[in-house]
């Protein structure tokens, strides 16, 4: 009760704070709210009326003038304190590197986290008249699943053509940086992007992992006719639902445990024989008889519907890859 007390209270106090504000200094501290307390916080200004007292107003002021320094003194401290343990272990010029590397990331992730949490129609609308490099470049730097449902908004040719330049994406170039900055100003309040080695052929293939089904086709065989080489380096990249027939029984047990019993009855309609048993073989012996009759139990399945639990799998598989939690792609490294 306590808890919700003081939060309540300290929900109270912004409000109160962003009142004596003007309008465009308000505005400017609510864009970097998150969105759900955005809401919260102006419904409680909303309420609040002319309900303030003086004393209250002041001892809020206060309070924060207070906050303000003891932060702004604690930032400086922790900095000093990780230049000099960088300084001591890796010399001043590294050490000044990665200072700059880390505040480079830091304005990075807030611009990134600021797209992610757009809707991706309002994203799409944006950014939709720009070149497409730079839809490429905004692209790259997004949630894999933010990135599809973007460029799911983009017609085919114009989504093919961001695809194929993500595909083909080693870095921005300062004239591209240039340009890209101008552009994420207008939504970004100038928030920049550090350099980034982020696209290539991996962004492009987990990109188009996430795509439906005729838009994955669509879009490699575009980048097929302008690149037969960079298309198989894409392919070959991909990790498909077949794939899976390459996990270890540990892993296919850990995706069982992450997702929904009918999500893998469906996915696994379309599914070679072979991965079926895969998967069955894994549960006991009651659990997969209750299994293969629920699958036979639901009769023929429009594949896209296959496709789509099959590409939600997929989801999962990949956050638990890169949580290192499983292994997926195989490649040439040596395990001991």
């Amino acid at each position: 009760m306590t808890d919700k007390v003081e939060t309540n209270q300290g929900l109270r106090n912004s409000a109160i704070l962003l009142m004596t504000l003007d309008q465009d200094a308000a505005a400017e501290v609510v864009k970097l709210l998150h969105p759900s307390y955005q809401q919260k916080v102006s419904l409680e200004m909303s309420r609040l009326g002319s309900n303030i007292s003086h004393d209250e107003l002041k001892k809020i002021l206060e309070e924060f003038m207070r906050d303000a320094e003891q932060h702004a003194a604690l930032n400086v401290q922790a900095t000093e304190h990780i230049r000099a343990v960088l300084t001591k272990a890796l010399g001043a010029e590294k050490a000044a590197q990665i200072l700059d590397d880390i505040t480079e990331d830091q304005q990075s992730a807030f611009g990134i986290d600021k797209l992610n949490l757009m809707e991706p129609s309002i994203v799409a609308e944006i950014i939709r008249e720009e070149h497409p490099q730079i839809i490429a470049t905004i692209m790259v730097h997004l949630d894999r699943m933010q990135a599809r449902n973007i460029l799911e908004m983009f017609d085919e040719k114009l989504r093919n053509d961001v695809v194929v330049r993500i595909a083909r994406f080693t870095g921005v170039q300062p004239a591209a940086l240039q340009e890209l900055t101008e552009s994420l100003a207008k939504m970004l309040d100038g928030q920049n992007l550090k350099r980034s080695k982020m696209g290539g052929v991996k962004a492009a293939a987990e990109i188009i992992n996430t795509m439906q089904h005729l838009q994955e086709e669509s879009a490699i065989n575009a980048i097929r006719e302008l690149d037969e080489d960079l298309a198989q380096k894409i392919v070959d990249e991909m990790f498909v639902f077949e794939n899976l027939l390459e996990l270890d029984a540990r892993s296919i047990q850990l995706i069982i445990d992450q997702i929904d019993t009918n999500m893998l009855a469906v996915a696994l309609k379309g599914a070679p024989p072979d991965l079926q048993d895969k998967f069955i073989n894994t549960m006991s012996k009651r659990g997969a008889e209750m299994f293969r009759d629920d699958m036979e139990q639901r009769g023929p399945m429009r594949m896209s519907q296959v496709e789509a639990e099959q590409k939600n799998i997929l989801q999962v598989v990949r956050r638990l890859a890169a949580s290192g939690e499983i292994v997926i792609g195989g490649g040439d490294d040596q395990y001991v």
